[in-house]
Parts: structure tokens; sequence; C-alpha cells
């Protein structure tokens, strides 16, 4: 008699839901993510490429970790968001003024980058999906697009703040404004389809948080509140896993009260 193979653990998402809390940990996660990559590459002094290098390790690890797992934890997810935020940070840094790019020639490359990506992801899978991941393939599309979208908000976050002239306080304005318009659009234009309005907030969350983290700790010459990188990024990176913990036990407790009123109506 021929033994039946193992069966495979079954995957569930391996992503949060979609609500307001995830936007609020999301930003934090984007501010902490230019304040950590600025206070590596400048206050630590150790440049744009040896900072990306080091935050190209703690991406490869964090989602290492997260793609092994089986399940959506917390931790090991926000742990991979915060490592895209910084890498982009001093991705974008290095392509902006190492190689000199600039903010608008690499604002357009990296544009067009997050759109081939979805191009790719929708011609391969058929669909471009966000509120649940369970496959690998969609896994490996759906945080190469945040990677390279948050690399692309940080561009897009600093051109508004200097070429444009707008200045760190102003650009939150602008991106946090055209935030509020893509909520709005997701609550009375249904028509569009859910996943443009979740990446659409996703790349401008990116130089929200750019435009803030940069407003908190530039010199007050440049129009900053002089608060130290290092600091900041501590006590926003403190909020952000509060936000979490405050969720997690939510969510748990809810799934505890499901599962208490399954098994008294059975």
């Amino acid at each position: 008699m021929s033994r039946m193979p193992p069966r495979e653990p079954t995957i569930t998402s391996k992503v949060p839901q979609v609500t307001v809390a995830f936007w609020i940990i999301k930003l934090l996660a984007t501010t902490v993510g230019e304040t950590g990559g600025d206070a590596v590459s400048m206050t630590l002094d150790l440049g744009y490429a040896v900072a990306s290098l080091i935050y190209v390790a703690f991406f490869a690890v964090a989602l290492t970790v997260q793609v092994g797992s089986r399940r959506y934890r917390p931790l090991a997810y926000w742990a991979v968001v915060v490592a895209t935020t910084t890498v982009g940070t001093t991705l974008s840094d290095y392509l902006d003024r190492t190689v000199g790019l600039g903010y608008v020639k690499s604002s357009i490359i990296l544009l067009m980058g997050v759109l081939v990506l979805l191009l790719v992801w929708r011609r391969v899978a058929g669909r471009i999906v966000f509120e649940k991941i369970t496959s690998r393939r969609d896994e490996i599309f759906y945080w190469l697009t945040i990677l390279v979208s948050n690399t692309l908000g940080t561009a897009l976050g600093d051109f508004v703040a200097t070429d444009a002239g707008l200045g760190f306080g102003h650009g939150t304005l602008v991106f946090g404004g055209l935030l509020a318009m893509v909520a709005a659009g997701h609550r009375f234009i249904p028509v569009v389809p859910a996943s443009a309005y979740f990446w659409a907030a996703y790349v401008l969350s990116r130089p929200f948080g750019a435009t803030l983290g940069d407003l908190l700790t530039k010199p007050r010459d440049e129009g900053g509140l002089a608060l130290g990188r290092i600091v900041a990024s501590l006590v926003i990176l403190a909020a952000m896993l509060l936000g979490i913990l405050l969720v997690s036990r939510h969510d748990r407790k809810r799934a505890a009260a499901t599962i208490a009123s399954s098994r008294s109506t059975a």
C-alpha cells in the first residue's frame, strides 16, 4: 500500500488588513525610513553607498524571514517595510546625488519601474492583489513593487521640497493632500479598482514620510526643526512598534471572540 505524500501546510495571507491603522503604521514606517536612512548616511557619516549596502543587508535578512513564514507575522512584515524605506532613502540619494541623475530623471525612471512591475504582475498573474498574498509569486511582485515605490517616493519628496522650492513643511502638506484625495476617491468613486487606490496611496505615503522626516530633522536654516536624526528615529520607531502591538492585540481579541461565538452557536 503506497503512502500518501505529506500535505503541504496551508499558507494564509501574509499581509495585514488594509485599515486606517495600517496606513498610520505605514506613514510612521516611511518617516522612520527617512530619518533612519539619513542618520546612517549623514549623522554617522558613512555615505550613501555604504549606508545603502547596510540597509540592503537588513532588507535581505528581513525579507528572508518574511518569505519563509507561512502566515502574517506583524514584526517580520513591518521590518521589511521599514527596510524598503531605508533602502529607498539611501538608494535614491545615491542615484540623485552621487550618480548625478537628479530628482527629475530618477523620479521618471523609478515611476516607470513601478508601472512596469505592476503591468508585468498583472500579465503574469492575471490580477494585482494587495489584501491577500498567499503565493510566492505574488509576494515577490508585492515586495519588489514596494521597494521601487519607496525609492521613487524619496526622490519625489526631495524634488517637491527642494527643486520645486516648496520646502519640507509645504511638501508634507502637498503629499498629505494627495493622500486625502486618494482616500476620498476610494470612498466615493468605487469604479476605480481598489488595487489602483492602494498602490497610489502606497507611492504617495513615501514622499509624505520623506518630507515629514526632513521637516523634523533638517537644520533650521534649511527649513527643518533640527531634531536629532537618531533621537527622532527612535521616537518614531517606538510609536510604530506601539501601533503594531495595539493592532495585534485587537486582532487576537477579535479572533478569540469569533471562535467563541462560533462554538456557542454550534
